[in-house]
């Protein structure tokens, strides 16, 4: 796959749910390239850390406080961060929130609030930047997505489906620029458990402490993929960790055995021995950094459970170069093979 233009220094970059997790270190990882970030979230104590970050790291901030759940705001966030920096380059979706509960116990107005916010956000936020790169044909929307895209899993079945809503959306939209010859992409990265701060914030009726599924990688493995995603925007779809690819290719295998997988073992690997703080802050209807006056960052609670490193992002990104070295191995093999054909005969 080819690659669009790469990262210059006055690249603008539009970042949502900048306040914390993948989308901080997604910020953070860009403003080290130089770039200019539009942060953009509902927490200013977490967006004002956010800006700190990306100039501490070299680049350029803009905080703009922004609901996705609402058309109007999204559009508003593409004009400011425009005035400010100048052509949006490249728009990361990554803004959500969810509840961690059994299906029951979710009341319509929390299904309803998550699936504005981590679906049609991401629908609302790509409208604002379409409208404005499809005049220019150049730039790229970056939607990050999820294993959960493809396999739901217990006791997150609002996230599930918005999940599953942003790839389809996401396949659906593709098409449509690939028919019209654009210059605009779109591409989706489908991400593993991450350290984030959402088990500490996101709505919870898990009588233990939320967790993610091990293995759990670090915020900073999900922003290299991002970046890498925004300079090479032709491939449709990325995966990132062993057990995304794991994971996907189970289910596309043996669904229903998976289902039953699941149903043993979803309930206890999302949680902790920890019983669940009552204390504990729910980002659902208002954000929790500016709740509790607590900036919380890239990273969750799990920095000693969490790697920075994954094997199977490094071979995605070096397909081409595995690709020839397997192609030389092979040609070496056929050499000797017919060396020893040519002894025996």
């Amino acid at each position: 796959m080819g690659s669009v233009k790469a990262a210059r220094a006055s690249q603008t970059v539009v970042v949502t749910g900048a306040s914390g997790g993948i989308g901080r270190a997604t910020a953070i990882a860009f403003g080290a390239r130089g770039a200019q970030v539009g942060l953009v979230a509902r927490g200013e104590k977490g967006l004002n850390a956010a800006a700190q970050d990306v100039e501490a790291a070299g680049g350029k901030a803009c905080v703009i406080p922004t609901d996705v759940a609402e058309p109007e705001p999204c559009r508003a966030a593409a004009e400011e961060a425009e005035r400010a920096f100048g052509p949006i380059d490249v728009w990361v979706n990554a803004a959500f929130t969810s509840v961690f509960s059994r299906f029951c116990e979710i009341t319509p107005a929390e299904y309803r609030r998550v699936t504005e916010v981590t679906y049609l956000g991401y629908v609302y936020a790509t409208m604002a930047a379409l409208q404005r790169m499809k005049t220019r044909n150049a730039g790229t929307v970056v939607q990050v997505g999820s294993a959960l895209a493809y396999r739901g899993i217990p006791l997150q079945t609002a996230y599930c489906g918005a999940k599953h809503a942003i790839q389809g959306f996401h396949e659906a939209l593709r098409c449509e620029l690939l028919h019209d010859h654009s210059n605009v992409h779109v591409t989706m990265i489908q991400m593993p458990a991450v350290n984030t701060p959402q088990f500490s914030w996101v709505l919870s009726r898990l009588p233990h402490q939320a967790q993610p599924v091990p293995p759990i990688y670090q915020p900073e493995v999900a922003a290299r993929a991002v970046l890498y995603a925004a300079n090479h925007p032709r491939r449709r779809e990325y995966w990132v960790g062993g057990s995304t690819a794991g994971t996907l290719a189970a289910n596309a295998i043996a669904p229903g055995l998976l289902d039953r997988y699941l149903a043993r073992t979803g309930f206890d690997s999302q949680q902790t021995e920890q019983v669940r703080p009552p204390e504990q802050p729910a980002n659902i209807w208002e954000p929790a950094d500016d709740s509790d006056g607590h900036d919380y960052g890239p990273h969750g609670v799990f920095d000693d459970r969490s790697t920075g490193r994954s094997g199977q992002l490094w071979a995605s990104h070096h397909h081409g170069l595995l690709g020839g070295a397997a192609t030389a191995a092979l040609a070496v093999a056929a050499g000797v093979a017919a060396g020893w054909s040519r002894r025996w005969h």
